[in-house]
């Protein structure tokens, strides 16, 4: 801790006071997967049925922060690192506020995945695996990012020039290829309700 730092965290209100304010309790929701593969439309769709519920819900996106407060970062391995990093710690605050916060972060790394996780607390992480397959990834090409990837237009681009290593002992893995939307989200809303409003159904 350097000299001019004087935390006020214990004067501060509680995470416990926030989440007794919003009557939830707050997790992070951490969506993986590649490019395409359906992470940012399964977080929004997840964010509005938990606000539904009465759920205060943030979602944090690749695109978005990447044109925010990560905008200084390329795609190096060093530059991805820290991307997640911050994502984390951000992610943390929002937490530490009794938000539910939602991440969709290609994220391709289990070392990645296990900083952010060792950030927000490993307690707090959900990971969820979008395990759509590349060629399926690939053929929907959102963006347009897998043909400039292919013609070498885009450097280290993660399922083509660099690599994508599956999480071991994901909380939920979801194929998008063989799931519709809303039955990916009741799933989801399986797993997360009853950490987020324990005395609430599935109903």
């Amino acid at each position: 801790m350097k000299n001019n730092i004087y935390p006020i965290f214990d004067k501060m209100l509680q995470r416990s006071d926030k989440e007794q304010l919003l009557k939830q309790h707050s997790v992070m929701i951490w969506f993986t997967g590649l490019s395409g593969s359906g992470k940012s439309t399964l977080a929004i769709a997840l964010e509005r049925e938990l606000h539904r519920r009465g759920l205060l819900c943030r979602i944090l996106d690749g695109d978005n922060i990447r044109s925010g407060i990560n905008n200084n970062l390329g795609f190096s391995p060093e530059d991805r690192i820290e991307n997640i990093r911050r994502i984390a710690e951000v992610s943390k605050l929002f937490v530490d506020s009794g938000i539910i916060t939602i991440a969709a972060f290609i994220s391709p790394s289990n070392e990645m995945r296990k900083l952010a996780s060792d950030i927000i607390g490993k307690d707090d992480f959900i990971e969820v695996f979008i395990d759509t397959p590349l060629e399926v990834c690939e053929e929907r090409d959102v963006k347009g990012l897998y043909a400039k990837a292919r013609r070498g237009e885009i450097k280290e681009f993660t399922g083509i020039s660099a690599p994508f290593e599956q999480p071991e002992h994901p909380d939920l893995r979801l194929d998008t290829s063989k799931l519709e939307i809303g039955d990916s989200v009741k799933k989801l809303l399986e797993l997360i309700l009853p950490k987020v409003k324990p005395e609430t159904t599935n109903n």
